[in-house]
């Protein structure tokens, strides 16, 4: 059976614990592929202030920062972050926070959320667009990359890009499925004129 409240902390924690890697980011040639993808998704050559949510081990971070002046890479889980932060890349700040609750209070002008929106309950997912939108400038984009296969988290890959492309669509994104099988990548960009639109 499913779940059906948002994951918490050290179930993350807790497979960091037992292996560092345990998804493969740095070894599977489905991730590797993926982050290529990612990347190629951006639409600008350089952004101002980026948002990575659910870092990991900071494997996409590292290939993130070549594209920002400054960014934040956000992680439930503390020894993932530590992890990452091994990499000492000068322009990223690696935080241990858990969302909703824990945002960062800052303005960004790219978000990447790559396979974590499904780890939300729908109430949280919520929570959690309301906050991207709040935070992302005007012309602004959103990164949004989705697992489709079978789960037992919260939302499936599909719902979960359901649910945050429909809490966003009160500014208008222009929204473009990028990549279709495996799994689900898309890229929500926000005009200028728009930033305030539904405030």
């Amino acid at each position: 059976m499913s779940a059906t409240k948002t994951l918490q902390p050290p179930y993350f924690e807790a497979k960091y614990q037992a292996d560092i890697d345990p998804w493969r980011f740095r070894t599977s040639a489905y991730e590797q592929e993926k982050y290529e993808a990612t990347i190629a998704a951006l639409s600008k050559p350089r952004y101002q202030n980026g948002l990575e949510v659910g870092c990991a081990i900071g494997i996409l971070t590292a290939q993130l920062a070549r594209h920002c002046d400054q960014l934040i890479a956000l992680d439930a889980s503390t020894t993932a972050i530590a992890e990452a932060a091994r990499q000492n890349l000068p322009n990223v700040r690696f935080d241990a926070a858990f969302l909703p609750e824990d945002f960062p209070a800052s303005a960004f002008d790219l978000i990447v959320l790559s396979e974590v929106l499904y780890y939300f309950a729908e109430d949280d997912l919520q929570r959690v667009a309301e906050k991207c939108l709040d935070a992302l400038q005007g012309g602004g984009e959103m990164i949004l990359c989705h697992w489709l296969g079978a789960t037992d988290y919260p939302l499936t890959g599909y719902q979960a890009s359901d649910l945050f492309v429909k809490a966003v669509a009160k500014r208008r994104p222009t929204h473009v499925i990028l990549h279709e099988g495996i799994y689900l990548l898309e890229r929500l960009s926000f005009s200028s004129s728009a930033a305030h639109d539904g405030e």
